[in-house]
């Protein structure tokens, strides 16, 4: 999250990890009705999210435990796909109540613990999606030679290597995030002052890292299997890619413009900055909703899925 605001943002500037509130010294000052649409909007959003989430990804996770005997790669994938999402879910609770109290009241550890954990959640979500579509395309287009290597033993070094590099890309989260006291006496999780190059590197990993090269990656992979269109693991590719960018690239676009405000390059005007802010919120929570579709993606894979869900739901 971005510092930098004046008291009237600091209701919502910092409810989420990686978003750029950076309003500085020229947020306009009647901006009652954005404060009240983000509060009630952010609450009920994230807790709605973290519902679905929770219970959705819950059930992928106990049924690929259930039946670890008959597990591949791709459940391997699913499951920590799952683990990623219940990990940025269980934050969403935290900012739920940032975002309505206008302040951080968690304390400074829980405030290192939330940001690294959301963001880790983040990245790991995304990077284990990547290697599902690879995995899928692999299995496809050329499924005879990859035979050998989709082993247990393969899929385990995969999952601790896309985890220490969510972990690594995350650090400074839980490194440089802390508890400020604002001169209204208000309690932000931010980054300090002097850590303030971090948020740049929040942007620049989260619009690379979390958007373009999966991006490349992916619809490259889904062009190159267009032969292959009626294989039902191709129509999963292609639920994938079109709900990861209908999701994330209006946020990712938002903060872009946000950061070209702050760059001067575009109008810093009272319905500039008030259409941005709302912009980002708005789009920003919808893209946290991405966390909810790996049950969906799990049922369209594994059929038998929803049969023990309903069972254990029961």
């Amino acid at each position: 999250m971005s510092a930098g605001y004046n008291d009237t943002e600091d209701y919502y500037s910092n409810y989420g990890n990686y978003s750029d509130y950076d309003y500085g010294d020229y947020a306009p000052v009647n901006s009652t009705d954005v404060q009240e649409f983000s509060q009630v909007f952010l609450a009920i959003l994230y807790s709605l999210v973290f519902i679905l989430g929770f219970i959705g990804n819950g059930l992928v996770v106990y049924v690929v435990v259930k039946h670890r005997n008959q597990s591949n790669l791709t459940d391997i994938c699913l499951f920590n796909l799952a683990l990623s999402d219940l990990l940025f879910v269980f934050t969403l609770p935290f900012y739920s109540h940032y975002a309505r109290v206008g302040q951080w009241t968690f304390g400074d550890f829980m405030c290192r613990l939330v940001s690294g954990s959301h963001q880790t959640g983040f990245f790991s979500s995304i990077f284990f999606m990547v290697v599902m579509t690879l995995d899928h395309y692999m299995i496809v287009m050329h499924a005879h030679r990859v035979a050998c290597y989709r082993t247990m033993r393969a899929a385990i070094i995969l999952t601790v290597l896309i985890w220490m590099l969510s972990l690594f890309v995350s650090l400074p989260d839980f490194i440089f995030t802390q508890e400020i006291k604002e001169e209204s006496q208000k309690i932000r999780c931010n980054y300090p002052e002097e850590s303030k190059i971090w948020e740049r590197y929040n942007l620049f990993t989260t619009n690379v890292l979390g958007l373009v090269i999966p991006l490349l990656v992916m619809v490259p992979t889904l062009m190159s299997m267009r032969t292959a269109k009626k294989h039902r693991i191709v129509k999963l590719i292609i639920c994938i890619v079109v709900a990861f960018f209908l999701l994330w690239t209006p946020y990712n676009i938002s903060r872009f413009l946000k950061f070209l405000q702050e760059k001067g390059k575009i109008p810093r005007n009272d319905t500039w900055d008030k259409n941005l802010r709302l912009s980002v919120v708005v789009t920003e929570a919808f893209a946290y909703t991405h966390c909810c579709l790996n049950p969906i993606i799990y049922a369209f894979v594994r059929e038998k899925f929803v049969e023990i869900a309903l069972q254990l739901l029961k």
